[in-house]
């Protein structure tokens, strides 16, 4: 009885990614005409094209940017022990496949997810031939999953969490998502909440590990700090810098209220603002320029004059660089109900850094900077400014805060370790 509901639960999912599948067509055809670099390699999306790779690939998918940078001590481990293996990661955004090319440069292949169809997987399948697919973090994708266990393709879920709305929003659909994490998939949690949350939804208590967080496991590349250096001595003089990163529309206007007042007291300080989204590069510089603010965009930069006050972040795959310029870091999708973003580059340099309230996608790293005291929360332009003038007029308090946010990163190392011993228990004889 168990199989027939599983068969049925299963055939019914693939006759509704069919249905849909014509939507998504036309969803992505019309999402190109308004931004055209979502056209390409459009056929990847919709089961064609992708690298025909020889036996025995390691398929890793990370979603977008956050995920591709997690994924750094991963790849160098599994280059370094399997160094005969091609190596693919997945993406969905192209900003994550712009990620993988600077970061990765031609070292692994990249193609984009298929969308979700027996026929799409299929053929992905077929040509990048994987013996293990490690997915990162949360991306459940009943198909893909389906398919790893007809194929007996080992199937990792990497510093695998859930969040307690992702979890009501999968107890929705119980039965398929039991169904789909009976395909003895390994769980690698990043905490025990996850991994309790994760057995609640069908996973395998034997199979779900506390394996922390890979993330952190980050190293900074080789030179970081002096690039940064240099930035800030040749580019903008020496002044005063602070950063707001991976902002979202609606968060620029209280971030620019915050500076107003900021520059009220701090005459020479300079804000970088490095938006999430490319696609806003362009509505963010006409907003500066009907705001009459003194800016420079890095994609027309040569050298900040004395009146700049705002500085852009156009382009993709620097942000580490300008977080090492910077005296002072804000983690953008925070100030709304989004998640929050990437709080560990700055720690690992050792910035003092502010947040808005809504970091439920960060919980952890956000519980461990809070109990060290290495992390400020704020929830308008006022606290923002408040924080960075203090943060600026006490600089021997900052660097301690600082310095607690470096330690809190330090300490928490050794997720990849472990990681990677399990994989050894999997593949003995290092079959990856």
């Amino acid at each position: 009885m168990k199989s027939l509901l599983r068969n049925f639960i299963r055939f019914s999912y693939a006759i509704l990614t069919y249905a849909l599948f014509p939507v998504l067509i036309f969803f992505w055809i019309l999402k190109g005409i308004f931004n055209n670099v979502y056209l390409d390699r459009m056929t990847q999306r919709f089961g064609f094209n992708y690298p025909d790779l020889r036996g025995g690939s390691v398929w890793i998918h990370a979603v977008s940017v956050g995920e591709v940078q997690a994924t750094i001590p991963l790849v160098n481990q599994i280059k370094s022990r399997y160094p005969d293996k091609d190596i693919i990661i997945t993406t969905v955004t192209p900003t994550g496949a712009l990620q993988v090319k600077n970061i990765f440069h031609n070292t692994v292949y990249h193609s984009y997810i298929p969308f979700e169809t027996p026929f799409t997987v299929k053929n992905f399948f077929n040509s990048i031939k994987p013996c293990i697919a490690l997915i990162m973090e949360t991306e459940i994708w009943p198909n893909l999953y389906n398919e790893c266990g007809l194929r007996k393709i080992p199937l990792i879920l990497v510093s695998a969490r859930i969040s307690l709305k992702s979890l009501a929003n999968y107890k929705r659909f119980l039965p398929l998502f039991r169904e789909t994490l009976s395909h003895g998939i390994l769980i690698a949690a990043q905490s025990k909440i996850d991994a309790e949350r994760f057995i609640s939804l069908g996973a395998d208590p034997n199979r779900t590990w506390v394996m922390g967080n890979i993330k952190f496991d980050f190293t900074l590349p080789k030179g970081t700090v002096k690039q940064g250096e240099i930035i800030k001595e040749n580019s903008f003089n020496n002044r005063p810098i602070w950063i707001a990163a991976s902002t979202h529309e609606g968060e620029e206007d209280i971030i620019l209220d915050a500076h107003k007042e900021i520059l009220k007291n701090i005459n020479n300080m300079v804000l970088i603002l490095a938006p999430r989204h490319p696609e806003r590069f362009q509505k963010i510089k006409q907003k500066l320029s009907s705001d009459k603010w003194e800016y420079k965009s890095r994609s027309d930069f040569e050298k900040t004059h004395r009146k700049c006050e705002v500085f852009l972040i156009d382009t993709i795959g620097e942000l580490l660089l300008f977080y090492a310029a910077s005296d002072i870091a804000f983690v953008g999708g925070s100030l709304l109900p989004i998640g929050g973003h990437n709080l560990l580059e700055p720690a690992s340099l050792g910035l003092p850094t502010i947040s808005g309230p809504y970091t439920f996608n960060q919980k952890e790293m956000t519980n461990l900077l809070e109990e060290a005291d290495a992390l400020k929360i704020i929830s308008d332009s006022r606290e923002l400014a408040n924080n960075i003038i203090t943060f600026h007029s006490n600089r021997s308090e900052s660097e301690v805060v600082g310095e607690r946010a470096k330690a809190i990163v330090e300490n928490n190392k050794g997720a990849i370790s472990g990681l990677m011993r399990r994989l050894d228990d999997i593949f003995p004889e290092k079959q990856i």
